[in-house]
């Protein structure tokens, strides 16, 4: 089923859409009132790859991983591009039936109905709202690294990031710049990711270059042949290990699917988003698995000096590394970092603002939630919104304990795992009628998505269940359990108590009468 349905709107972009349109009442898919036919596939990818924010995830994640699982990162690495590529089909597939700014808000309401969809669409809007106020908080202390490096003056101006009031008034106008340009139209926001995108991928080729230059010269800290047992996840021990791994390469591709949330606002949106995707997740295990190899070969994994298992460097990778590699021109790795978390603060809007608009639009939020700009066509109200509560989530908690602040990223790797499984699952079971008609029917919208649910499911609940170690994460722990499982369940529970609330408030949505469990006319006759 295509947005443009019988019982939908099929105009162009409608500037005052304020409210669920008449049409949506029917319980069909429609229009919301956003700028069709802007995005195309190249636009769509670049977009994609800011918003996964390749420097600013793999210098946060690299050390840790080193600390799991030594040489075998680029196993783990590939390990986790399996679930993201499978689940990647599942989203193409129902892009495909049905193009939707919901995505697994909208897809796993037309497989599992209201309740599952709300919550779905819950998880999406947590996860991206956790990420908004860490971006913002990388930014702020990567531009004082910068300022550092480029006056010469060894971490005096770098400690200034770490005094909360600073570190609070910095952030809240990265905060405010990302969220100018989101509020603006989708073109304003592809000419910026071009420069950013292009500048940071560039950065980190050269990077990798420049390490495996030393490496031939005989310069490296610690040259490491590079073996085919890296690429092995069989040498991994023990095996929890390749749990936590996986976990952690589960965070540095999260945000493809910020290409399938633009699908009314793509060229071609049946196939465009989909397409986008897949490009954008193999483009990045190409970049991770390149510059991980070089680092691994230029410093190997040892736990003294610039070696990536001493847990000294392990939070920032790129800056200890960056002098050694690059000489004078370091610099230009803390400017890549700061202009990758800088780029995907702003990407990072697109997602939860159009699941918002989509929930607000289809009667799952107050009608204020489907306020499209007049000017821009862009979800305004949705935007600011997810604007304002990062910027209190990361204040409040700069505050009052910023161990647990760090802890959000773990607490966002099961917020990814819970939404992204809905939604393969919701692949699955939304196309039960035609698992078998083709070989690639039974592919694409059984095996590739079940598979990939399934693995995420597991991910989920083991470090759900890991997660009850006060140990667990930063070690610090409420009521005598781990916070990052505190905070999961919280996040969780609060969405069910919102949930509920709007139930009671707009019964008419959780009766499907706004956005209803409806097939396609193909599927309904198999």
């Amino acid at each position: 089923m295509s947005a443009a349905q019988p019982g939908s709107q099929s105009g162009g972009p409608t500037p005052t859409a304020t409210a669920p349109a008449p049409e949506a009442l029917t319980g069909g898919l429609s229009k919301k009132g956003l700028s069709a036919g802007t995005v195309g596939l190249i636009g769509a990818v670049v977009i994609g790859i800011s918003c996964i924010a390749p420097a600013y995830t793999l210098t946060a994640a690299l050390g840790p991983t080193v600390s799991e699982v030594g040489f075998q990162v680029p196993a783990i690495i590939l390990l986790g591009f399996i679930p993201m590529l499978l689940v990647a089909f599942g989203y193409r597939e129902l892009n495909r039936t049905m193009p939707d700014s919901g995505t697994s808000f909208t897809w796993a309401v037309r497989a599992f109905g209201p309740w599952v969809g709300w919550m779905a669409g819950w998880g999406l809007v947590a996860a991206t709202i956790l990420v908004l106020s860490n971006l913002a908080g990388i930014a702020v202390e990567f531009l004082f690294l910068l300022i550092d490096q480029i006056a010469g003056s060894p971490g005096t101006i770098a400690e200034l990031a770490f005094n909360p009031f600073i570190n609070v008034a910095v952030c809240l106008l990265f905060m405010l710049g990302a969220t100018f340009i989101s509020y603006r139209d989708m073109q304003t926001t592809q000419k910026l990711q071009y420069v950013l995108v292009s500048f940071q991928v560039l950065v980190l080729l050269v990077f990798s270059i420049a390490a495996f230059v030393h490496v031939a010269n005989g310069t490296a800290f610690d040259a490491s042949p590079v073996e085919a047992s890296w690429f092995s996840p069989l040498t991994v021990t023990p095996a929890i290990a390749i749990v936590a791994g996986l976990s952690l390469s589960i965070f540095i591709f999260w945000g493809w699917d910020v290409t399938l949330t633009m699908n009314e606002e793509t060229r071609n949106p049946e196939k465009t988003p989909g397409r986008a995707a897949t490009v954008t997740v193999v483009t990045i295990v190409t970049l991770y698995l390149l510059i991980s190899i070089a680092l691994l070969a230029f410093a190997g994994t040892g736990e003294e000096g610039l070696g990536l298992g001493n847990p000294d460097i392990q939070a920032n990778v790129f800056f200890y590394l960056s002098g050694p590699i690059l000489g004078p021109l370091a610099f230009l790795v803390s400017l890549a970092v700061l202009t990758s978390s800088a780029s995907s603060l702003q990407s990072t809007f697109v997602g939860p603002a159009r699941t918002l608009l989509a929930m607000g639009h289809y009667g799952a939020l107050p009608p204020k939630f489907a306020r499209v700009s007049p000017r821009f066509f862009t979800p305004g109200y949705a935007t600011i919104v997810s604007a304002v509560v990062a910027s209190v989530f990361y204040a409040v908690m700069r505050f009052i304990n910023e161990n647990v602040l760090w802890d959000t990223i773990t607490t966002l790797g099961m917020m990814i795992c819970f939404y992204y499984g809905i939604t393969a699952f919701a692949c699955v079971w939304y196309f039960r009628r035609q698992w078998f008609d083709s070989v690639r029917s039974f592919v694409f919208t059984l095996l590739f998505p079940l598979v990939g649910g399934v693995i995420l499911a597991a991910l989920f609940v083991i470090t759900l269940v890991e997660s009850l170690d006060p140990d667990y994460g930063s070690g610090t722990e409420w009521f005598g359990v781990g916070s990052v499982f505190v905070l999961g369940v919280v996040i969780i529970g609060l969405g069910i108590v919102i949930m509920i609330w709007q139930a009671i408030r707009r019964p008419a949505f959780f009766r499907g009468e706004t956005l209803s469990l409806d097939a396609p006319e193909s599927l309904r006759r198999r």
